[in-house]
């Protein structure tokens, strides 16, 4: 786990931006660092190590397409440049059946210097080319250099869990590709002029995080999960899918057999996840995804270490500290928790913010924070239960397919008479009436459900909108490409590229990275994908219950009351403290801030807020969404420091 950066058109001149490429993200590897400058490229790398302690150092180099050809890395104690072979590659993740893949190779007769996945995954490169992505199990974001053929090869996982920036600037000697794990070390390239996306504000305001393919930063793009890239040295760029996730729904299966394929598949996940030359610990919250993922942990290692925070608003109920201590004490297992207190909650925020690049208004992110670093004073990495939800249908939105058809009876046009109705008298049920009306394209992620702000909404709070696409027509071609499949499904393969990569994923990195801790998720795992692609949705939701047969293989593992808990998410009181004077009025400064009167009215802004705290509408997410923006932009695009972090507590 790690931090790479990298750029073309590089020379000897170029050492002092590179190696101030790598110290911005110091923080995603305080166990080494190096830099490669040689013919046109320069790659850099910072190392949290947890394979090969010794010898898996980057940049890696390999002299020769050879299959006897000798592999070198920087020394592990300081930061050295290097200049020879004509493979090199900076590579942040982990690829889990590494083993096997050397196994593989050296069976074709491939020498190894190292037992890392990092040199695994390079010579996986120069025997098999682009095709190594069909082989690997993992995730990944790296760069592979070839001298001889001047070109950059890029790749990102299946899932989009590792990040990938890139940009193409203006050069003292020419057009450049820059890339990196972070943006923030992207702008240290002075070829890079900082400019703010104004378009990906506007989408911001719908999705609560950052949906498009460019960035907040004009020009910096994110490379999309399962994609790869090919820079060529006469500056053409291709950009390849190479993996679609399928459904391929198996009716012939039986309950139990499902039921029976599910839990090998994660305990093989997890038994893969579990591989290290360092401890790995797991997170444990009240739900089934961290729970299952431990129970399966702690038969491969009965002495694992879990971690758990809560909020002290929510002390004397059954919180998630509560619940995580009662399963720890039943599976004999060691649990570590931490109370958030309000004022640790507000003082991190922009310390958050920073970490995370684009601004991010979920909550928590916050939490995560915290409970990462409580895991990182004891461990140097965790598995977390991110996937599960998208995978085997956990969200409880995914039950309204079910409900909409006992209304199937009705004419459409009735029923969308009828919503109209009730929204006007302000009775509930209209969204319901709405949802049975139309098809998940129509309704899952616009202002029926999934967004924050609708498009006109957008549209009348920003001074000056740009007209971008709805968030219906940025989610049609995902549809589009699962057209004929339940609605339900739709509902979760649209996730995947959406909720998912800019929401879900984007904070377990950004958050644990920001503690030196490496997040593994297990869920996230081809071999688990393929068999939860199978499943027929009726076995996943329906109006009852969510993740049927998750739950079911989860029992094998944990108590009922563990894995037949309703999902909560993770409860985090924004609501209720954005009613009290000291955070209202904290609020209230930055909705009447010259960076809000840029942007938008403000006089709409204090209404979302007073409305909030009389008591007339729940706009917490609302405003959360424009508190973080403003908060982001000040750190980015006004003072442009780094805020400071607070102490450990």
């Amino acid at each position: 786990m790690c931090g790479i950066c990298g750029f073309t058109g590089a020379d000897e001149s170029d050492a002092f931006t590179l190696k101030a490429m790598c110290d911005i993200m110091a923080h995603r590897g305080p166990d080494g660092e190096g830099q490669y400058l040689d013919r046109g490229i320069a790659l850099g790398h910072r190392r949290l190590s947890l394979i090969d302690l010794e010898n898996g150092n980057q940049p890696m180099v390999r002299a020769s397409a050879d299959k006897d050809a000798a592999t070198t890395s920087p020394a592990v104690e300081e930061a050295e440049t290097y200049t020879r072979g004509r493979f090199a590659i900076v590579f942040n993740g982990e690829i889990y059946n590494y083993q096997d893949l050397q196994a593989e190779l050296r069976a074709q007769g491939w020498k190894f210097e190292t037992n890392s996945d990092t040199e695994v995954l390079l010579v996986s490169y120069i025997a098999w080319g682009r095709d190594l992505l069909e082989k690997v199990r993992g995730m990944f974001a790296f760069a592979i250099w070839d001298a001889e053929k001047q070109e950059l090869f890029c790749a990102r996982d299946f899932f989009g869990i590792k990040p990938f920036y890139y940009t193409v600037a203006d050069g003292a000697r020419g057009p450049q590709f820059i890339f990196a794990s972070e943006i923030k070390c992207i702008l240290e390239h002075p070829a890079y002029e900082r400019e703010l996306n104004e378009e990906a504000l506007e989408q911001y305001l719908c999705f609560q995080f950052s949906a498009l393919p460019e960035t907040f930063f004009k020009g910096i793009f994110k490379l999309a999960p399962a994609h790869c890239l090919t820079v060529r040295a006469d500056g053409s760029i291709e950009d390849e899918r190479y993996w679609i996730p399928r459904y391929d729904f198996d009716e012939t299966r039986s309950r139990e057999d499902t039921v029976e394929a599910i839990d090998a598949a994660m305990h093989d996940s997890v038994r893969y996840h579990n591989v290290a030359d360092v401890e790995v610990g797991s997170f444990l919250s009240s739900g089934i995804d961290s729970s299952y993922m431990a129970a399966c942990l702690a038969e491969e290692n009965p002495a694992i270490k879990t971690f758990t925070v809560g909020f002290a608003e929510y002390e004397g109920e059954k919180d998630e500290i509560a619940w995580a201590r009662e399963l720890a004490d039943q599976l004999e297992i060691e649990n570590n928790s931490k109370t958030i207190t309000e004022a640790e909650f507000w003082d991190v925020l922009e310390r958050v913010q920073w970490h995370m690049d684009e601004p991010s208004a979920d909550p928590s992110a916050v939490a995560l924070y915290f409970v990462d670093q409580e895991a990182a004073k004891k461990v140097k990495a965790v598995l977390s239960g991110e996937g599960a939800d998208e995978f085997f249908g956990g969200y409880r939105i995914y039950q309204v397919p079910f409900a909409n058809e006992k209304l199937s009876w009705c004419p459409k046009p009735l029923l969308r008479g009828a919503s109209k109705v009730a929204r006007a008298l302000k009775v509930r049920g209209a969204n319901y009436l709405e949802r049975a009306s139309e098809t998940a394209e129509d309704w899952y992620y616009t202002n029926a459900n999934g967004v924050a702000f609708s498009a006109a909404e957008r549209a009348d709070l920003l001074k000056h909108p740009v007209a971008g696409p709805t968030p219906q027509e940025l989610t049609a071609p995902v549809y589009a490409e699962v057209a004929g499949l339940d609605e339900t499904t739709r509902m979760q393969y649209v996730d995947l590229y959406f909720w998912l990569v800019g929401d879900i994923l984007l904070k377990t990195d950004k958050m644990s990275m920001a503690h030196s801790l490496e997040s593994r998720v297990p869920f996230l795992d081809k071999e688990v994908f393929d068999v939860s692609r199978t499943i027929p949705t009726p076995l996943k939701a329906d109006s009852e219950q969510t993740k049927i047969t998750l739950r079911e293989a989860a029992m094998r593992a944990i108590p009922r009351d563990w894995a037949q808990k309703e999902k909560l998410g993770f409860p985090v009181p924004v609501k209720s403290w954005l009613k009290q004077d000291k955070y209202y009025e904290q609020v209230k400064s930055w909705f009447t801030s010259e960076q809000a009167e840029r942007f938008f009215d403000t006089g709409k802004l204090m209404r979302l807020l007073d409305d909030h705290r009389a008591g007339l509408a729940d706009n917490t997410r609302k405003i959360w969404i424009i508190y973080m923006f403003l908060m982001w932009y000040k750190i980015y695009f006004v003072d442009k420091t780094v805020p400071e972090k607070p102490a450990v507590s």
